[in-house]
């Protein structure tokens, strides 16, 4: 076993990530090291029984209604302070999220982002022990390409 320290990825501020548990390709998201915790742009949360969320993933910043339904577990619930230092009851769940090659289990609480450029807000609990992100740049990992929703996905 060696002792080498972990190679970390040098990533830009923003990226195109995959989210495969959920069918979703190429979604843009920002690395954000002053977010402790990773967001994602939702819309229409409905509870279900068995500690599970319904939710539609807003995919598309110029059109909202590009969305793709999921069902998650819940895995938590907090209180969070937001930007404007507001708190705000939240739910969390977690998924696989694929960056430049990287696949890590990252959990993500459920706003919506309709004011953000970006759909996802990766923050330092993502980005901790695989990433260094340079802000001077954006699309390291790859080059940008169009949202892609995987057609045989099944909820």
């Amino acid at each position: 076993m060696s002792n080498a320290p972990h190679q970390k990825k040098i990533i830009g501020w923003k990226e195109t990530v995959d989210l495969p548990d959920w069918g979703i390709e190429h979604i843009v998201a920002k690395s954000d090291t002053g977010a402790r915790r990773s967001a994602l742009d939702v819309s229409h949360v409905v509870e279900l029984p068995g500690n599970r969320l319904q939710f539609d993933i807003v995919v598309d910043r110029k059109d909202r209604s590009t969305t793709r339904t999921v069902v998650a577990e819940i895995a938590h619930q907090t209180h969070v302070r937001s930007s404007n230092g507001q708190r705000h009851e939240r739910y969390f769940v977690s998924t696989r999220l694929v960056i430049a090659g990287v696949v890590k289990e990252v959990e993500f609480s459920l706003v919506s982002r309709a004011n953000m450029v970006c759909r996802i807000l990766l923050g330092r609990k993502a980005l901790e022990d695989d990433f260094l992100v340079d802000a001077a740049v954006k699309h390291v990992s790859r080059t940008r390409r169009k949202v892609r929703m995987v057609e045989d996905f099944e909820i």
